[in-house]
């Protein structure tokens, strides 16, 4: 009895209802969309890491998982790792930032097609010119450039050379030597990425490097993929959590003026129910049920609008802004409408509930 009523109510005012689901679905969005660009940002870059080929990482002392500072790195560093037993090939990169999310990275275009197991171009061929330039397949879709094609990124103008497969190490890439020159960098490199001879020998290596290199980060390659999390970007749990403070209180001051105005449309209906002998607790039920239902249905909706948002943020930006799919936040964000909802939904039911029978019979 008490289902059929609330599913008579909202069918009732088609326009409140659409438009409460609608706003609960964006909440559920919104929160669905940031963990998934935080999630799709920390997966790429674990990507295109492990398409380097290498084994063991080497890293500047004082920087962060994610946090590089240009090239604090001798380029000796290079030559160091090549002379450790069981070590078949080593390489430093320069990693420059361009702003947002994006960085030109140096190599040394022979060693880095070697340690990447081979470079698969799309169009155009490798660098020939100290001012070529490499870019990706997502950064070349969403920038619309081919080779032959002029950019100027860094202060500097270059020419791109060709278009490679996604997924090794970076989007752009220039020679290292010239991008040391051109940022006043001379010999220094940000990183160093080491080739073993057998996976058996990464840990030996390892822990003979870290007696020569006392301060300096070093990992294995497994090791390194496994710290590529969304608590390791500096904010960004804190920004979720307030996100999903904010997403509460969006959802509860939807719901609350939606069931409030209800109320209100409905004083003389409330009052013919308690006239039958409904009680305060059936009144506050019943209308706690359909913000349930209107929170259940909008996350459903809000899921779905994350795919579509997804969608378009691929669509526009797929090289600065990957986005992935995030089922196990489904049931989180669905929870959060809820939460929001009830809360919203609570003083109104309560005002219902307590409402005198005769002067809600009267009202008009």
């Amino acid at each position: 009895m008490v289902n059929k009523l609330v599913f008579e109510n909202l069918r009732h005012r088609p326009l409140r209802t659409l438009l409460t689901v609608l706003a609960i679905g964006l909440q559920v969005t919104l929160v669905l969309t940031i963990v998934g660009l935080t999630r799709g940002l920390v997966d790429a870059s674990a990507a295109r890491t492990r398409g380097v080929g290498a084994d063991i990482i080497v890293r500047p002392p004082g920087t962060s998982i994610l946090g590089l500072s240009s090239a604090p790195m001798s380029e000796g560093m290079v030559k160091f790792s090549e002379k450790q037993p069981h070590v078949t090939l080593a390489q430093g990169v320069m990693v420059h930032g361009i702003g947002g999310f994006d960085s030109i990275i140096g190599v040394d275009l022979d060693r880095f097609t070697k340690m990447a197991g081979g470079l698969r171009y799309l169009e155009g061929g490798p660098l020939e010119k100290p001012t070529d330039m490499l870019i990706d397949e997502s950064y070349a879709q969403q920038r619309k450039l081919k080779p032959g094609d002029s950019v100027e990124l860094a202060g500097q103008k270059w020419v791109v050379r060709g278009v490679i497969e996604s997924g090794k190490l970076g989007k752009l890439f220039v020679d290292k030597s010239y991008l040391q020159q051109v940022t006043s960098n001379t010999g220094k490199i940000s990183m160093v990425y080491v080739k073993v001879d057998d996976p058996k020998s990464i840990q030996g290596v390892i822990e003979s490097m870290k007696k020569s290199l006392e301060g300096y980060p070093i990992y294995s390659m497994e090791e390194f993929l496994s710290y590529l999390t969304p608590g390791q970007i500096p904010g960004v749990t804190p920004f979720i959590a307030v996100l999903i403070g904010l997403a509460v209180v969006f959802g509860f001051l939807i719901v609350f003026l939606a069931m409030y105005t209800a109320v209100l449309e409905r004083t003389r209906e409330i009052g013919i129910l308690k006239a039958l002998g409904a009680t305060k607790m059936y009144v506050l039920t019943m209308l706690l049920r359909e913000t349930v239902l209107l929170a259940l249905v909008g996350a459903v909706i809000g899921i779905v609008l994350a795919f579509l948002a997804r969608w378009a943020i691929m669509a526009f930006v797929p090289s600065s802004l990957p986005v992935a799919i995030v089922p196990e936040w489904w049931p989180v964000a669905g929870l959060i409408s809820i939460a929001g909802a009830v809360l919203g939904a609570l003083y109104p039911g309560l005002k219902a509930a307590r409402q005198d029978t005769i002067e809600a019979l009267s009202y008009e």
